[in-house]
């Protein structure tokens, strides 16, 4: 499912202008990234958490030359399904 399509059943779910929910989505995702950028973390209760975790610097290998680099620590964003989303999904 795209975007478009995840707008048009939004909008048919909750009985609203397809205008309407594109506008609520972009609202949902904007609110997400500032959150995160924050360093915090949204809970939605049987759905799941994004949250923001700390990646740890490691060692790599670069494929071309084979030589050893040293990959910088950095923050990832993640998402933790609920219990109740995986039951769901397993079905």
């Amino acid at each position: 499912m795209n975007k478009q399509q995840l707008i048009n059943s939004i909008a048919t779910k909750a009985g609203i202008t397809k205008k309407d929910a594109g506008r609520a989505l972009d609202a949902f995702i904007t609110s997400v990234k500032e959150v995160l950028k924050k360093g915090e973390e949204i809970r939605l209760v049987g759905f799941g958490t994004f949250q923001v975790r700390q990646r740890a610097a490691r060692p790599g290998r670069n494929p071309r030359t084979k030589k050893t680099i040293q990959i910088p620590a950095k923050k990832v964003p993640a998402f933790r399904a609920s219990s109740e989303l995986k039951k769901i999904v397993n079905k």
